[in-house]
């Protein structure tokens, strides 16, 4: 009996608190897990059923960040291609941020790219092509952007200063910001946003250390 009252005051405390949090932060604001239909998530296929079985959702989420990487020319690239063609194919818009500046239509269009509906930029720096993507993002007309890659995002502070320059760190930071920016913006529009990355060497460790 005695227990059946501390859960009774629990559940009418917990209401309470629930409805000041829906009064001062609006509907949707706390919600049971069962009942948030909006975290259902939507995906894009990536042209490779193995990988759509493999990723859980039938391709690469919409509303969310994906990154694709791997070694050098490991086939990341193509692997985003096939993502815009099927985005295409499912009617959807796409971006292609081109920041190695080595996009080839031919090859795309193998790949089952319509290249003449593909939007694609070649920005000069790190910042610029964040800018745009964010741009791009906020503006809910686009399915999907693709930035390939992010081992070219280089910061203009970089591009700007003297070789030899330290630089440490300041890719990362640019990297971190822009993710802050982007998140919310890439769930309110359901824009599907994937990075391709390189795997790179620790900096400072010997070969055969962990």
């Amino acid at each position: 009996m005695g227990s059946k009252k501390v859960k009774d005051e629990r559940e009418e405390v917990l209401a309470i608190a629930l409805g000041d949090i829906i009064k001062r932060f609006g509907d949707g604001a706390v919600m049971r897990l069962g009942e948030a239909t909006h975290l259902e998530v939507e995906s894009i296929p990536t042209g490779s059923l193995p990988l759509d079985l493999a990723l859980g959702i039938g391709g690469i989420p919409r509303g969310r960040v994906s990154e694709i990487y791997g070694p050098e020319a490991s086939g990341k690239t193509t692997v985003c291609q096939h993502i815009v063609a099927e985005s295409q194919k499912l009617g959807g818009v796409a971006a292609y941020i081109d920041m190695e500046h080595a996009l080839d239509p031919t090859y795309a269009a193998k790949c089952g790219v319509d290249i003449d509906n593909l939007y694609i930029s070649q920005p000069d720096t790190g910042e610029q092509a964040l800018e745009i993507t964010e741009t791009l993002v906020r503006s809910g007309a686009i399915d999907v952007v693709i930035i390939d890659s992010v081992a070219a995002l280089v910061p203009r502070s970089e591009i700007e200063g003297d070789m030899g320059d330290p630089t440490m760190g300041m890719q990362a930071r640019l990297m971190s910001q822009a993710l802050r920016k982007l998140s919310g913006a890439i769930k309110q529009t359901n824009t599907a946003v994937v990075f391709t990355n390189q795997l790179r060497m620790k900096i400072g460790v010997m070969f055969g250390n962990p």
